[in-house]
């Protein structure tokens, strides 16, 4: 693994070592964890963005349009 080293404010170090005490995770973990996440809804958008116009095509504007036609 590699290093990365981030500068914030002191007020937002004290709400991340908080929040990782309670959840029992170190700062590392819970940026590493935050990232993925933040990198897993980017690419989701993306996927999203390319297949929205073939959804809009076939009449697929909502949730409830999509289970509707898997009936």
């Amino acid at each position: 693994m590699t290093t990365i080293t981030i500068r914030v404010p002191s007020t937002l170090k004290q709400k991340l070592e908080q929040i990782c005490r309670a959840e029992n995770k170190t700062i590392s973990d819970f940026a590493r964890e935050s990232i993925l996440k933040h990198l897993a809804r980017e690419q989701f958008r993306a996927v999203r963005k390319q297949i929205l116009p073939f959804a809009e095509a076939q009449g697929l504007l909502t949730d409830d349009d999509i289970f509707e036609n898997l009936k």
